[in-house]
Order: C-alpha cells, then sequence, then structure tokens
C-alpha cells in the first residue's frame, strides 16, 4: 500500500487488523478508511512469495452502502508498477480482458501453460483450475495479460489450434471472440510462430531409442571458430552425462566451402540405454541454451550409426 501511493489517509499504516486462516489459505484485512480498502482492491494478481493473489470484497459486501460511505474504486493515481501491476488494468482476472482457455490436456503443467500463452507477451493473472481434491487440473484455465491490447490477437491466434489430443477453446471469458486490428497482425504473425514451437515441444516425442537429437540448439556461426566448437562438445557432454552414461556426442559443423551439409545445427547424444536417453529427453525438451528454446526428440539408431543426420 506505501509503495503505490494507497495510503491516503495520512501518515502511519494503513492497516488496522489481520486475520488469516492457515487451512483454507485466505484472510481479512481491515483498513482504516474507506478510501484505503477501496485502493488496496487495485493490488488484485499481485505476485506474493511466487503465487498471484486474488483480492476481493467480502461476500458481505454492499456496492450500494459501501458508496455512500466515500470511494468504491482505488484511486486512478496509484503507482501500480511500483508492484509489478499495470496501470489501468486492476482487476486481476476479472473484468472484460478476461480470457477461458479450454481444451488443455490434463498432463500440461502450470509451466508450459504460461509459456504458450506468454508468446503474446507478460501475463497479468493466471489462474489453472484444479480439482479440490486431486489437485489435478481440470483442463482449463483463465488469464489476463498485462498489456490488453493483445487480448483479442491471443484468442484469434490459440482459439481452435490441436495440442495432443485436444482442441485449445480461447476467447474472452465475458463475450465472444473479436478479429484483431490489422495494425496487430505482425504481433499475431510472432506469436503464432512460437506457438508451432511450443506445440512441437508439449507433443509425444516419438519411440524412446539411445539417441537423443537437440534441434534449434546451435546456429551455423556457433560452429565455425575450432575453439568455440571443443567449448560447445565439451559443454554437451557435461548436460547430457548429468541423466546417463554418454557413448558419443556428435555435433556436425558446416563445410568450409558453404555448401550445406545435413544436420548442421543439431546436437546428437548417445547413451548406453534407453533409460537415460528417456531422461536427457524428458530433462532438455523446451530448456533454453543461451537464446535458442530447444526441442529433443529420440533420432533412429540405425540412422545415427550410419552417419546419416537428416532425418
Amino acid at each position: 500500500m506505501a509503495a503505490i501511493g494507497g495510503n491516503t489517509a495520512g501518515p502511519g499504516d494503513a492497516v488496522v487488523n489481520v486475520y488469516i486462516n492457515h487451512e483454507k489459505k485466505f484472510a481479512f484485512v481491515e483498513m482504516r478508511s474507506v478510501e484505503e480498502a477501496s485502493n488496496a482492491m487495485a493490488l488484485d494478481g499481485i505476485i506474493f512469495e511466487g503465487a498471484p493473489v486474488k483480492v476481493r470484497r467480502p461476500s458481505d459486501y454492499n456496492p450500494s452502502l459501501a458508496a455512500t460511505l466515500g470511494p468504491s474504486q482505488p484511486s486512478p493515481n496509484l503507482n501500480l508498477a511500483a508492484v509489478g501491476l499495470s496501470p489501468g488494468s486492476a482487476g486481476g482476472l476479472e473484468g472484460p480482458d478476461r480470457i477461458f482457455v479450454g481444451g488443455l490436456p490434463y498432463y500440461f503443467t502450470e509451466v508450459q501453460i504460461r509459456e504458450l500463452l506468454e508468446s503474446f507477451g507478460p501475463l497479468r493473472g493466471f489462474d489453472l483450475v484444479k480439482d479440490r481434491e486431486t489437485g489435478n487440473s481440470k483442463g482449463y484455465a483463465f488469464c489476463v495479460y498485462q498489456d490488453l491490447s493483445v487480448t483479442d490477437i491471443a484468442c484469434a491466434a490459440l482459439n481452435g489450434i490441436k495440442m495432443g489430443d485436444k482442441t485449445l477453446t480461447v476467447r474472452r471469458a465475458n463475450q465472444g471472440a473479436t478479429q484483431p486490428r490489422p495494425e496487430q497482425e505482425n504481433i499475431l504473425q510472432h506469436a503464432q510462430q512460437q506457438i508451432a514451437l511450443q506445440r512441437l515441444i508439449l507433443q509425444p516425442q516419438g519411440v524412446p531409442t539411445k539417441v537423443v537429437c537437440l534441434t534449434q540448439a546451435l546456429s551455423e556461426d556457433d560452429l565455425r571458430d575450432d575453439e568455440e566448437y571443443e567449448d560447445i562438445v565439451e559443454d554437451m557432454k557435461q548436460e547430457g552425462g548429468k541423466h546417463g552414461v554418454l557413448v558419443n556426442v556428435v555435433i556436425p559443423r558446416p563445410n568450409p566451402n558453404g555448401e550445406p551439409l545435413p544436420g548442421v545445427g543439431k546436437v546428437f547424444l548417445e547413451y548406453s540405454d534407453v533409460e537415460g536417453s528417456r531422461k536427457a529427453q524428458a530433462a532438455m525438451n523446451g530448456r533454453k541454451f543461451g537464446e535458442n528454446q530447444v526441442i529433443a526428440v529420440f533420432y533412429p539408431e540405425n540412422k545415427f550409426a550410419q552417419g546419416e543426420y537428416d532425418a
């Protein structure tokens, strides 16, 4: 409250009393003035210890009566950026810009879903709905973007996309879809490219073999310098060795005369058994090496043995 300039009743603490129910994970916070209580509503969606906090009125809140006592909306002059919130987007996961994301495969993690949604920009709020008994995903979520102008772009790009055995339904939670404006098309195109990459990362990666292929890990320029190439090989040996016994590491290099060679930009890790390759594929798929987000897939052992790196 102090950081956003919400303590408007004078010096001192705006909070008079706090009751916390640890078992049910909620709290009641009493403020010293009506105006400060309304300002506190602007903190909805603030990240606290890694999780977004929902700030709501009590269930017995009477808007008509409250309006006679003082301001019922937060001050428009609050410095929400001081606590990582976006001015003008108060309301967290409420309001007309809230997006419903349905048809999510149940095995998708929160991290994977957030990465998919953040192809369009950072989120102000995100909530993956889970079963209260099991804690498992129910297959749908809600989100709000920090930049509200990308709301319709995200809906248009994500709606109808197939993910695993499911088809996504993505729309504004409170109304029908709106088509993105022409000036938003470049953002839409870039985001669709990111989504295509995410789909590859999230799909099951074939029948396990002893060989894991990392694609999009390296560029040709990374491989031209001899010393840099040796460093890359050593790094890959160390990284790959964390998951099992490595038999071989192959990183094809570009032809000095400029002719294209198969497999350039890929890294091949051969393990002594499938258990090691399974662990490596699961650990490396979707990870970032430098600026590159890697896709890890199993590679046919016969092709690898014959030096065929273009599959």
